[in-house]
């Protein structure tokens, strides 16, 4: 958040998000399309299409995971929600399909129940909802609410089902829309959905440090990991996942890292095939062979709490895949940063945001300066209010 002077008004902007024009359609065999990011940068996604060019392209579904975005750093924030979901809307699934997707209610006893340590120490965040650090709370109960009701009125499907985890869900979904044809694209910087990832499953994360949402591919995963995604969740219940409180080997030996762990499933294919092996022959040196015999029961647990789960009682609805109507969107930002704007004492707190129009027009600005709200919109057109205003929308 950028502070403003009494005096004057200054306003910075990392980049000026205007959503260039759409390019034209390349080759056949290979196609790439680009998906506009929010500093105006293109992201090419490959997709090779065989035979005659008026073949059809796969439809994309965007699966939203809502509560990794309600966060800034550790802290719950609703600023934090409306900032990643309007570059969302506007630079990455505009009017493809969203089907939005929200933690159920008890949705991590299940796993709880395996491994008690698991994803403990996080906050709920619709338990205790702060819009930031200078801000006051919000009322107990509402932050699911607004949440629900805008993606609602911008025309996205929000599902909560009680028990089950949003992981859970969204990985239930993806195979049944596989199944249609359709290709598919998580919305999430949480790595667990990285044991998802094929020529048809890709995922965008949020960047904050970019101030973006950034495409994470098949291609990047082997260029990272050096290895097929299929060997992913196998890795993760070897070396450990410290965010969501599941212990690795390597902290109980230290010499078994990501390096020989690595080595091991390339040979073996799988964490289940390894444990196989060691259990019949020696897989590797001495430490290693008795690593994973004496912790075996330790990785599987870890496997059974790390995998998706594909099997959650959930149909994917056709209303769903149809293109989402887009109309709304701007109406729908403004109300959702109005009511963030209600939640500030006018004549204490000097703050600055933004949100990107949906239509391409380029960036909104809201700032506040020692007795003014002013509202930019592009080409510098302003519009003043007096100060027991929260919030005045030029050409709303």
């Amino acid at each position: 958040m950028l502070s403003i002077p009494s005096s004057t008004l200054a306003l910075t902007l990392s980049s000026w998000r205007i959503k260039p024009e759409s390019p034209a359609e390349f080759n056949t065999k290979k196609k790439k399309f680009i998906v506009f990011s929010s500093n105006s940068s293109a992201v090419y996604d490959e997709r090779v299409v065989e035979g005659d060019s008026s073949q059809k392209i796969k439809d994309r579904i965007f699966f939203l995971d809502v509560n990794p975005i309600c966060y800034e750093g550790s802290k719950p924030s609703l600023r934090s929600f409306a900032h990643w979901i309007s570059l969302f809307f506007s630079q990455v699934s505009l009017n493809h399909p969203v089907i939005a997707v929200i933690d159920g209610e008890g949705g991590h006893e299940h796993r709880r129940q395996i491994l008690p340590s698991y994803k403990a120490h996080r906050m709920r965040f619709f338990r205790r909802v702060v819009t930031s650090g200078r801000l006051p709370q919000l009322h107990v109960g509402r932050s699911h609410q607004i949440v629900t009701h805008f993606l609602r009125s911008c025309n996205v499907p929000v599902l909560k089902i009680k028990g089950q985890e949003a992981d859970d869900v969204i990985a239930t979904l993806t195979e049944q829309v596989l199944d249609r044809g359709s290709r598919v694209v998580v919305a999430s910087p949480d790595k667990d959905f990285k044991q998802l990832i094929s020529e048809d499953v890709q995922l965008v994360v949020p960047v904050p440090e970019l101030e973006r949402w950034s495409f994470y591919t098949l291609k990047h995963y082997i260029t990272q990991y050096d290895c097929d995604p299929e060997s992913d969740l196998s890795l993760r219940c070897i070396l450990g996942d410290e965010a969501d409180g599941v212990p690795g080997i390597q902290n109980l030996v230290p010499g078994f890292g990501r390096k020989t762990a690595l080595k091991l499933l390339k040979k073996h294919g799988s964490l289940e095939n390894l444990l196989n092996a060691a259990a019949v022959r020696t897989v590797g040196k001495q430490y290693v062979q008795d690593t994973l015999t004496k912790y075996a029961v330790e990785l599987k647990r870890n496997y059974q709490v790390l995998a998706l789960r594909r099997d959650i009682d959930v149909q994917v609805q056709h209303g769903w895949l149809s293109k989402r109507d887009t109309t709304n969107d701007s109406v729908a930002l403004m109300k959702l940063y109005k009511r963030l704007a209600s939640y500030i004492h006018a004549r204490q707190i000097k703050w600055i945001t933004g949100f990107h129009d949906i239509n391409g027009e380029g960036v909104v600005l809201f700032a506040r300066t020692k007795n003014k709200y002013i509202t930019q919109y592009p080409q510098n057109k302003w519009s003043f209010a007096v100060p027991n205003l929260h919030i005045v929308a030029s050409n709303a």
